[in-house]
């Protein structure tokens, strides 16, 4: 068979796996968008100092961070389809939980059903990977960009559910918890039809590939894992107090709703074009491009606080998310061997999910505790995006610089 025949072959499977990804991105992703929104609303209600009012989303962090490695190590001994179902049932427990939480008027359990939520988010963060299993390197990039492009129907579903669900029942965003459970539910339904071989038990002589810290050194790896941590970390700091501030500021949750429904279309609608462009210009570019655009999205929030500002400052956040973190997962991708794949990604997400982590706890404090105002907590959450914007961006330029030969 001659090797045209091959890449045809392998990009048949790989399609079929990017269809099954994306509906699942858009059908299970609408949950992230969901408690993303009620999230902070929610745990206003519950905690006893406002300054800990977005910890429910610090610990859906905080808990994909954890789980992250033993999520990638499971996948490489027991395949992907056994790992994005775990997943689901992670995510429809967590809402369970959740709810109940809600039910007791308990932050505690609510914390803790957020945490578990965090195990879904972990599953959700490898669809991605999984798209490249199985693609060419030609495919590769539009096979990421396509998957995450599942989330433009996400933007759609989840906040709209939200304003179905938060309000249904007597207990203030019960109803949105039960509908994320339901949707778990209906989304493990889909990895039957995923098509990606388990990886092969290596055998004694096999290659065993690069220790985590020699992987790491590796300057294309290393600039790919620092430009997708600040590319979703200030994302997340930013999406999580925009709900706080844009109530804050004298609007209706209604408009935090739509706010965040024109974010997330930002997020993921340029990922329909977005492989094309890395695949013109280069990897490089795209990533630059986006850490550009976040710090123009900084910039836009500074300048006001009217319902304008939000809205084009959250569609510049999400815009330069896309390019900056498809454009880094790209890079790394392409980075490491078959056989490092398991060891790199969950040490790729560990470090990510950390930096989003730190981010998320960062988010309440600065948002409510800064300045006394909500007008000053939202300049301060944006003027925290400086020092990572810069360290970005040299990292760029330092891998720009160096030979080609190194």
């Amino acid at each position: 068979m001659t090797d045209a025949a091959h890449l045809l072959i392998d990009d048949a499977r790989a399609r079929r796996n990017v269809t099954v990804l994306v509906l699942a991105q858009a059908l299970l992703g609408a949950q992230l968008a969901m408690i993303f929104v009620v999230g902070g609303l929610a745990g206003t209600g519950l905690a006893s100092n406002v300054c800990f009012a977005t910890m429910p989303i610090s610990l859906i962090v905080l808990g994909s961070m954890i789980s992250a490695s033993p999520m990638s190590s499971f996948m490489q001994r027991f395949g992907r389809r056994a790992g994005f179902i775990l997943g689901t049932a992670a995510g429809a427990t967590g809402a369970g939980i959740s709810g109940y939480g809600l039910y007791l008027a308990s932050f505690p359990i609510f914390l803790l059903g957020s945490f578990i939520t965090g195990i879904y988010m972990s599953s959700q963060g490898f669809f991605r990977f999984a798209a490249a299993d199985t693609a060419s390197d030609a495919f590769r990039p539009k096979a990421i960009s396509y998957v995450l492009a599942g989330g433009l129907a996400s933007a759609i579903i989840g906040p709209q559910l939200v304003k179905v669900t938060s309000e249904a029942l007597v207990i203030p965003f019960l109803g949105t918890y039960l509908a994320v459970m339901a949707i778990n539910g209906l989304g493990a339904l889909l990895f039957v039809f995923l098509d990606i071989p388990k990886p092969p038990v290596p055998a004694e002589d096999a290659p065993r590939g690069r220790s985590r810290l020699e992987l790491l050194k590796t300057p294309r790896i290393a600039v790919a894992v620092i430009c997708a941590t600040v590319s979703y970390a200030l994302m997340n700091l930013v999406m999580t107090s925009t709900p706080l501030a844009v109530v804050g500021c004298g609007f209706e949750a209604a408009n935090a709703a739509d706010i965040v429904t024109g974010h997330v279309l930002a997020m993921y609608a340029p990922s329909f074009f977005t492989g094309h462009l890395i695949a013109r210009f280069g990897v490089e570019k795209i990533v630059g491009t986006g850490i550009a655009i976040l710090a123009a999205a900084g910039a836009v929030a500074l300048s006001g606080v009217e319902l304008e500002h939000f809205f084009v400052a959250l569609i510049l956040l999400g815009l330069g998310w896309n390019f900056g973190f498809i454009g880094a997962t790209t890079m790394l991708a392409g980075a490491h061997a078959p056989h490092e794949r398991g060891r790199m990604q969950g040490l790729n997400d560990l470090i990510v999910f950390g930096g989003v982590t730190m981010a998320s706890l960062s988010s309440g404090g600065l948002m409510n505790c800064s300045g006394g105002t909500p007008e000053a907590g939202w300049a301060a959450v944006n003027l925290a995006m400086t020092p990572f914007l810069t360290l970005a961006g040299g990292a760029l330029i330092w891998l720009a610089l160096r030979p080609k030969d190194a």
